[in-house]
């Protein structure tokens, strides 16, 4: 199998372009983003319930934390969610009426307390990259994509790893994508 790419800026552009065009923008947005802005894997975002992202007082958390039975390789870990992405989730949930905080974060078009199984939202991601025109994409690029702009803006492996959930940096690296933009930036640097 081949490994995910690392999209561009054009690329992330091009897909937040597609979606807005298309049925269940918020969600389908705010899915996106949760890979790009926060590293998540599709089966963790699949997996979110409201109570995963949102305080008793309604304000939408910094930090999501994934208990070990709910993360790859049972090594759970710590999502941090930036202002930003914390704007659109809060955008999202405003615009959704929620029967309980048990509730699926982002329910399929099959009703509000199904949500996407892993594999359903790996077909939702390879589907939406294909629509939008982005060759080569699969549903781990965003993850791919938040790694490496955060290694290209000179972020330690070891932060990376963390962020990511990895045990071991070598596995961290593998998600690094070095680009010419990136050699540019090193070269200036001496």
């Amino acid at each position: 199998m081949a490994a995910a790419k690392s999209l561009t800026g054009q690329e992330i552009e091009r897909v937040l372009h597609y979606l807005s065009q298309h049925d269940h923008v918020l969600r389908n947005r705010v899915m996106f983003m949760m890979t790009v802005a926060a590293g998540m894997r599709v089966s963790e975002v699949a997996g979110l319930t409201i109570s995963d992202v949102r305080d008793a007082d309604g304000s939408v958390r910094s930090e999501i934390y994934l208990a070990a039975h709910r993360v790859k390789h049972a090594h759970a870990r710590t999502v941090y969610v930036n202002t930003r992405l914390q704007a659109e989730l809060a955008d999202y949930i405003s615009s959704r009426t929620w029967l309980d905080d048990t509730q699926p974060l982002f329910p399929s078009c099959r009703g509000v307390r199904r949500a996407f199984s892993a594999n359903t939202l790996t077909q939702h991601f390879f589907w939406l990259y294909k629509h939008a025109g982005v060759k080569g994409a699969s549903s781990h690029s965003g993850r791919k994509t938040f790694l490496t702009s955060l290694s290209s803006q000179g972020i330690s492996v070891f932060v990376l790893a963390e962020l990511a959930g990895h045990r071991s940096i070598a596995t961290t690296q593998k998600y690094i994508t070095v680009n010419d933009d990136m050699k540019r930036k090193a070269v200036e640097l001496v």
